[in-house]
């Protein structure tokens, strides 16, 4: 590595501190220094050289060993898990013990250098700075950064304790308890404790399974379960996070206006039939003040939200102090609040002091303020209600305490209907009163309509916040230590004091006043309030506190969540709330999560909003199971949590858990959350941004590619199952850019998106050399694929020639049962041209390599002019020439294409070709009943080819031809190979002299004699006539014995019947013509003279009937077998299809694909 001084300037006042360094020599300049290693390293990095201390700036040489910028260093490669800085960017090794690994440097550190960096990793939070500290870091010097210090304790247990305990424990509990009983209460609590401790197992294992930035459970999930899962539960978690700050909101709302400031309400109801209604209204209003208040505090200054937090756990913790005193107390001493009771049923004791009918003052009997709620006057003889004449109005005590045995009584659930009484059963009553009156009365009755499922979707908010501590995992001294023992702990200790409290209050509570939720028989108190000691003041004011903690809490966690899933990019339109100020303060996020909250406190009711929020936390901690679930079953190589106390079987049991949760709270809200899960799901899969984050869906998908994979390998697929799996072989230009897009576009319309496709194309060279051009052609295939809406595979293939890397292809493309049968190629429009010689042999090589493998054969000519997947064409026809049978590719093709919009509109017609002794009328009746039992909607035609004798064009097209082909051969022989070509012309010519000077029967006779000859030692292939099937299959079959047999659609019987018929026909043509022939037509190759007469004759026939049709497919002749007369074959299938626009030739694989049964 080359060593390099650099002139640093630096003041004055710099030169004191290096007076310590004037006294040694600089490393590695002569002086004694330490040995190769680490600390020499160190030294050799640390810049120290004499320094005088006479001026004011002075150069100082700096020792650097980072390769020379200029030129002389290859630049590193940044690690994504290392913290490069300036300084260690061109860490390097010491001393020649390494030498052998030199080459390596550059791209791979040393490990003492690996372990350097990894010491100094941080995983601070990346949130949003303060105020403050974005002042402070301006200029080149920052504030240093200081060491995350929180321990288990203040960092995990007491954030998580002051998230799960709060407003429903205060303001439902003791209604839960007395509705659903004590046993039912318990197993509500259990439910919902067991759910969110068998989550918090799983999130242990995730959260210890390395280093967990800032972020939580998104970060989470997101990362084991791949972006989909993760935006979609992520937004799922900031949803519920955002209705969380409603319910805290109504919440703090419901306190002060039900038991602070009663007088503080703006709707006051006027009948008591319309205080719900006039309760829900002061809520909206009052919430929507205190959510902008809030809004702006969280806006101004989140740290001292933050600060505030102890403060309002302290409250929390306070507040359930002063239960269990109370508890406690009424062993000895039960608080005295009575409730009035009229016969069994509750009395609202807002508007009377006396639980008396009269009362007797002076001697004088009169008639009290209980009595003017019922009666219609206050005198004794006014008319009264009769449930209030005929039974007595008595005490009970709300809190007898709890060695009452009060306990018995409140063990079973009371649900009721909206407006049912709240009533006791021990005491007798009489009834006689309508009850359709009863709702004017100042009786406590249900608000709601009340039952099991209803409770629990109620109580679940109260269990959740168990992520508080994943959340803060960038605080932590150490994250995979504290996250499993704090969350584990919280959710122990918060259990612990669920079921105490369901269990103290049923024992010490009365009945009806656990079931009066807003505590209206006793004058208006908070019902839990009224038990705790000293003063029921002290639950009022610390409930309150807790609930605007934790709704500040929510609107600032809320928003920082959206920003954070914003700025990981998966969600497009969310990229605008990933900015905020200039600070980093999630500005916009703050304004949408204020609009969603306040669609929350519209709603009004704390009752309505709990299941909204328990859905959609219930669905993310669903995810958090299925991803350790998922990561543990895949045994993936990198899950190694530290927390080594978990097991699928419990994440699949607390993943069932909490679908079950959410379908017994609320099976509607559950649809519907999990409707926009998979909304948003499905628009992250479709057009969010590709994040590859080693995700265990990744994983999962693997292993089920997997076990499908080995299972196809069973069995071919069965004629039924037959679908075109397509290899295409696509053509670059030299910028690597796709020639033919409209290639791809006939994929997407022939696949419709089932079953496989590979487009593959191979470039010339090695790979050592054409790496890199390699990885940009597959770039640009794959962005040519997503425009044109081709989904497959890419596979580009470096060979050192075109011919072998497309025999590459068609033989290893794909894997297992997922491979290609089917190849799709363009015509070579370009074959005829000098400069382009090898185009037409490669192209020959690629029909006779697919022959090979028994794979069909599909080549799309004038590819240009096929529409595009945006055209729609009109009313029109595609034409299939059906002259040999191929399996049935030629009538399954069409039905495949008509699927597609593009061709929806056209209709297909199927021409078949009829000999001279062929009975055409029963051929097209055949023909019909076939296309019937296929079920194809197809117009039949039969077109009659006579044998006409041979014309002077097609002999001038044949001369042609030959000429050309000796012209080309010539031009690519080598100087030896031409001399010893034209001594063989002039022998040829010679002979063919002295064979004009013999008579004219002996040179007939000759023709004769020769013609079958040709036809032994050229190869038979017709033009038409597709030997490929047939002949092709019996050589393979006979050459190679191998344990695949292909079934063929050609018996050997009908081949030589064919074969023999056709040579018979062909002689007698011959033989016709010869009086004819001109003398330069007398050299012509017979053989080929008889294949372009056939392909002239077809073309016409094929051209006048189809010249307009959309399509035309058509069976493509195989190629000669002897490599002699290839390019006759491409002249062969260029006069076939002159003059025709689109065509599609078609050659099958050996095997049927198409079949009439079921």
């Amino acid at each position: 590595m080359g060593e390099r001084f650099v002139v640093v300037p630096v003041d004055g006042g710099g030169a004191d501190r290096l007076d310590a360094a004037a006294a040694e020599p600089a490393p590695d300049t002569g002086g004694s220094c330490a040995g190769p290693g680490p600390g020499a390293e160190k030294q050799a990095l640390e810049d120290s050289v004499l320094v005088p201390q006479d001026s004011d700036f002075v150069p100082i040489l700096e020792y650097n060993r980072e390769p020379n910028k200029y030129g002389d260093g290859v630049p590193k490669e940044n690690s994504p898990f290392i913290n490069n800085t300036d300084h260690d960017k061109g860490n390097s090794y010491d001393g020649t013990n390494m030498a052998l690994f030199e080459e390596e440097m550059d791209s791979n550190p040393m490990v003492s250098s690996l372990l350097n960096k990894l010491a100094n990793y941080t995983n601070l939070t990346q949130g949003a700075q303060e105020h403050e500290e974005a002042d402070e870091d301006e200029g080149p010097k920052k504030k240093a950064v200081k060491s995350p210090q929180m321990g288990t304790f203040m960092g995990v247990y007491l954030p998580c304790l002051q998230n799960i305990l709060g407003v429903i424990l205060f303001l439902r509990l003791t209604w839960i308890v007395g509705t659903a009983g004590i046993l039912e209460s318990l197993a509500i609590v259990g439910l919902c404790c067991s759910c969110t401790m068998l989550t918090a197992i799983s999130m242990s294992a995730i959260a210890t399974n390395g280093v967990v930035p800032a972020g939580g459970s998104y970060y989470m999930i997101s990362r084991s379960l791949g972006p989909e899962f993760g935006g979609a539960v992520g937004l799922c978690f900031y949803l519920g996070t955002t209705f969380a700050g409603s319910m805290y909101i109504l919440g703090t709302i419901e306190i002060l206006l039900t038991y602070i400031v009663p007088k503080a309400a703006i709707f006051v109801a006027e009948r008591k039939e319309d205080e719900v209604d006039a309760l829900l209204n002061n809520m909206r209003v009052y919430g929507t003040c205190c959510l902008a208040l809030m809004a702006i505090v969280v806006f101004v200054g989140v740290k001292y939200v933050n600060k505030l937090a102890l403060v309002f756990l302290a409250c929390v913790i306070l507040s359930i102090l002063a239960i269990y005193a109370g508890v406690i107390k009424t062993i000895f001493e039960p608080p005295d609040f009575p409730v009035c009771m009229l016969g069994n049923r509750t009395l609202q004791n807002h508007n009377f002091d006396k639980c008396l009918k009269t009362d007797v003052i002076d001697n004088l009997t009169v008639t009290t303020e209980l009595w003017r709620l019922f009666c219609d006057g206050p005198e004794l003889n006014a008319t009264c209600n009769e449930y209030f004449v005929n039974n007595n109005a008595t005490l009970v005590q709300g809190i007898p305490g709890l060695t009452s045995g009060v306990i018995s009584e409140n063990m079973w659930s009371r649900y009721g209907p909206l407006g049912m009484l709240v009533e006791n059963e021990k005491i007798q009553s009489v009834g006689g009163s309508d009850p359709t009156l009863d709702i004017y009365m100042p009786y406590v009755v249900n608000d709601i309509t009340t039952f099991f499922t209803l409770l629990v979707g109620i109580y679940f908010p109260s269990v959740t916040g168990i992520m508080a501590g994943s959340n803060r995992s960038g605080d932590l001294r150490d994250a995979q230590k504290s996250i499993p023992i704090g969350t584990i702990l919280a959710i122990a200790t918060t259990s612990v004091i669920y079921i105490s409290c369901v269990v103290l209050f049923g024992a010490c509570i009365e009945g009806v006043l656990l079931r009066d939720k807003f505590g209206d028989s006793v004058k208006g108190n908070l019902v839990i309030g009224t038990l705790s000691w000293p003063s029921p003041w002290v639950i009022v004011i610390g409930s309150f506190f807790s609930c605007c903690g934790a709704g500040l809490q929510s609107l600032t966690g809320a928003p920082r969540l959206l920003q954070a899933i914003a700025r990981d990019g998966i969600v497009p339109f969310l990229q605008v709330f990933g900015h905020g100020k200039a600070n980093g303060e999630p500005t916009w996020a703050l304004l949408l999560t204020a609009g969603i909250c306040e669609i929350g406190i519209l709603i009004a009711s704390l009752d309505a909003v709990a299941p909204i929020l328990s859905m959609f936390f219930l669905m993310c901690y669903l995810f958090v199971n299925l991803a350790c679930a998922v990561q543990t079953l895949l045994r993936t190589p990198n899950w190694r949590p530290r927390f080594k106390y978990y097991h699928w079987a419990l994440s699949f049991l607390g993943m069932s858990l909490c679908l079950a949760l959410m379908f017994i709270s609320s099976w509607y809200y559950a649809i519907v959350a999990m409707a926009i899960a998979g909304c948003i799901y499905k628009y992250i899969e479709y057009r969010g941004a590709e994040k590859e984050w080693g995700d265990g869906i990744r994983g999962l998908s693997l292993n089920a590619a997997r076990y499908a994979l080995i299972r196809l390998e069973d069995a071919p697929p069965h004629t039924k199952n037959w679908r075109p799996q397509l290899l295409v072989l696509l053509n670059l230009d030299s910028d690597h850019g796709v020639k033919h897009p409209r290639l791809l576009s006939l994929t997407t319309q022939l696949k419709a998106g089932k079953g496989l496709t590979i487009v593959g194309n191979v470039l010339e060279g090695t790979y050592l050399t054409k790496d890199t051009e390699a990885k940009k052609a597959e770039q640009n295939i794959k962005s040519s694929m997503s425009a044109e809406r081709t989904k497959g595979f890419c596979h580009v293939v470096v060979s050192s020639n075109l011919r072998d890397g497309i025999s590459h292809l068609i033989q290893s493309a794909g894997l297992g049962g997922m491979k290609h049968n089917t190849v799709l190629m363009a015509w070579p429009g370009t074959w005829k041209q000098a400069n382009d010689p090898q185009s037409w042999r490669n192209f020959i090589e690629a029909i006779r390599e697919t022959t090979a493998a028994h794979q069909a054969l599909l080549v799309a000519k004038n590819v240009d002019s096929f529409p595009t997947n945006q055209d729609r064409l009109g009313e029109g026809t595609i034409d299939v020439w059906w002259v040999v049978h191929d399996g049935g590719m030629l009538m399954l093709l069409p039905f495949l294409l008509r699927q597609h919009k593009v061709w929806r509109k056209c209709k297909m017609r199927i021409f078949t070709v009829a000999q001279m002794d062929d009975n055409s009328i029963q051929m097209k009746k055949d023909l019909q009943m076939f296309l019937y039992h296929l079920r194809l909607d197809a117009e039949v035609e039969v077109v009659e080819m006579h044998d006409n004798d041979i014309s002077a064009f097609t002999y001038e097209k044949t001369l042609v031809m030959e000429q050309r082909s000796q012209m080309l051969k010539q031009m690519q022989l080598s100087r030896t190979e031409r001399e010893r070509e034209i001594q063989s012309i002039t022998d040829e010519s010679r002979s063919s002299i002295r064979r004009k000077n013999q008579g004219e029967p002996e040179s007939s006779t000759l023709s004769r004699q020769s013609s079958p000859m040709e036809d032994t030692q050229e190869d038979e292939a017709q033009l038409i006539h597709d030997r490929n099937t047939a002949s092709h299959a019996t050589v393979n079959d006979k050459e190679d014995a191998g344990p695949e047999r292909v079934h063929m659609t050609w018996t050997k019987d009908k081949l030589f019947t064919e074969r023999s018929r056709n040579r018979e026909c062909n002689t007698t043509v011959a033989v016709r013509d010869l009086f004819n022939m001109k003398p330069e037509w007398e050299s012509l190759n017979q053989s080929n003279v008889r294949r372009m007469h056939t392909a002239v004759k077809l073309n016409e026939v094929v051209v006048n009937k189809s010249q307009g049709a959309h399509l035309v497919l058509l069976n493509m002749p195989g190629p000669p077998r002897n490599r002699g007369g290839d390019e006759n074959y491409m002249e062969f299938l260029e006069v076939l299809l002159e003059g025709l626009n689109r065509v599609l030739l078609v050659r099958g694989g050996g095997r049927e694909v198409i079949t009439i049964y079921s």
